[in-house]
């Protein structure tokens, strides 16, 4: 790739808020109908007026953007075949029953008063022990969705708590991919850079665990408390039998084994079908829609089910929306905006805009708060951008890793503000792949658990608190940290 010289801050900037303001008409004419397509064009224009900028302003060539463009889907390719996965796993573990199982059962568990503190905390444990905030929000996040509507809390509430313990969870977990990812860029141990996390992460959690915990406190007066209905209902729908926790326990076991992510959620899912098979066979008749009760049309509704959309009819408008699924088809809008996501980032980067706002930033450092406000900064930036928390993630420790090492800082702090900056945040943004994906497994627009995602934008601003306070940040140090044993 040529690199031409780099555009002026402020022009650099442009594309970002001409995004911004197109997705903002976007939503304003569309409302949550925007993701439909709208907000697909909105990134496709602002990636088109930033090479149209690129090529006036520094001469910027189409085959640099295209070569960048084959580098970022590449980036993502692994992301789109899981999403799609998810989708059918989504799918079949609802229609299975193992979803309404894990609802009728937190129902007669958990309090509306504890409720919110009990959703973080389990998304988090799971999310620990998964290494996937994808995989928690997709199989347990589904179900604790369930419970907080049956108890009459708002879907906003219901999804931050989730979202904050499968973020904190994904964050500190060794079988992370990102967290794997932000050691490896900055050239940390990975047991070292969990330790050094630790220090702003459980701070936010805590913080997190505060608001959701006064919150129930709040709101167990004013939630209206239909789980006698819901258990009800579901008990009449499904054959909810105890063997079904068979299905997430052998994902467990999937899991502990180490078995790579993509074949773990597919053999899931292929469990979870088999059980549908035998315990809801009346349910894939429906979804089948045909006269005749035949093993063809058993398989046609187990098909349907993974691929497509399923309405069970309850009686009840609110339990009927909550058990719907969509299967892989429900993931073609998200996988849609990614890709178009993906394109305005290659055009960012291609352009070397990001990198003309990033060098800006770095010019103005002086002091450990600068440097690491500079990298927070930037990585909110990148998922703005780039439109992937991976490629975030490796822009943004690529970008400041040799500065960080020329100031004598210890390459922990660099992985750690990448983590607290680029992993979490990724969610709260609509079009990166992170948000997209929660908010269409959820049925929750980004827009509206954005407020409630509390440990998700409490950590980026720990970090900058931390990095103010100079709390255990030392420099001269990193070549001990790099020889730390693990």
């Amino acid at each position: 790739m040529e690199h031409h010289k780099l555009p002026h801050p402020l022009i650099a900037v442009l594309p970002v808020i001409l995004l911004i303001c197109f997705v903002s008409v976007a939503v304003y004419l569309f409302g949550a109908d925007a993701l439909n397509g709208a907000s697909q064009m909105a990134l496709l224009l602002a990636a088109a007026f930033c090479l149209l900028l690129g090529k006036l302003t520094v001469n910027a060539h189409w085959h640099d953007f295209e070569k960048q463009l084959q580098k970022n889907f590449k980036n993502i390719s692994g992301a789109l075949l899981i999403l799609f996965v998810i989708g059918s796993l989504s799918a079949t573990w609802m229609i299975s029953g193992v979803v309404p199982l894990f609802i009728v059962y937190g129902l007669k568990i958990i309090h509306p008063a504890v409720f919110l503190i009990s959703a973080c905390v389990i998304s988090a444990l799971v999310s620990v022990l998964t290494g996937s905030s994808w995989t928690t929000i997709a199989t347990i996040g589904i179900a604790l969705l369930g419970i907080g509507t049956a108890l009459g809390f708002s879907s906003g509430w219901i999804a931050g708590a989730i979202i904050s313990g499968a973020y904190f969870g994904d964050k500190v977990s060794p079988l992370s991919d990102t967290t794997v990812l932000a050691s490896s860029v900055s050239g940390t141990p990975l047991f070292t850079h969990i330790r050094y996390m630790m220090i702003t992460t459980i701070p936010s959690f805590l913080i997190s665990l505060l608001v959701f915990g006064i919150a129930g406190l709040l709101m167990k007066e004013q939630v209206s408390v239909d789980a006698g209905l819901y258990e009800q209902v579901l008990n009449e729908r499904f054959n909810l039998s105890p063997w079904l926790l068979l299905v997430p326990a052998l994902t467990v076991f999937l899991i502990v084994k180490r078995y790579p992510p993509l074949i773990t959620l597919f053999i899931s899912m292929l469990i979870a079908l088999v059980c549908a098979y035998f315990f809801q066979p009346d349910l894939l008749f429906e979804v089948a829609g045909g006269s005749r009760k035949s093993i063809a049309e058993l398989i046609k509704g187990g098909i349907i089910t993974m691929v497509g959309k399923t309405s069970i009819e309850t009686g009840y408008a609110e339990i009927n929306e909550l058990i719907a699924t969509r299967g892989m088809q429900g993931m073609l809008n998200t996988v849609w905006i990614i890709i178009c996501a993906t394109c305005f980032g290659a055009a960012m980067a291609s352009t070397r805009m990001i990198e003309s706002f990033t060098l800006a930033l770095v010019k103005k450092i002086r002091n450990t708060f600068g440097l690491v406000g500079s990298t927070v900064a930037t990585g909110l930036l990148t998922n703005l951008t780039m439109g992937d928390q991976y490629l975030g993630i490796i822009l943004t420790g690529n970008m400041f890793k040799k500065l960080y090492e020329e100031q004598g800082y210890e390459n922990r702090l660099l992985s750690r503000s990448l983590e607290d900056s680029v992993t979490v945040t990724s969610v709260l943004v609509p079009w990166n792949s992170c948000g997209m994906t929660q908010s269409t497994v959820l049925g929750v627009s980004t827009l509206i658990y954005l407020p409630y995602a509390v440990f998700n934008y409490v950590s980026p601003l720990m970090s900058v608190l931390i990095a103010l306070l100079k709390y255990k940040i030392v420099q001269g140090k990193s070549e001990q940290i790099k020889s730390e044993s693990v």
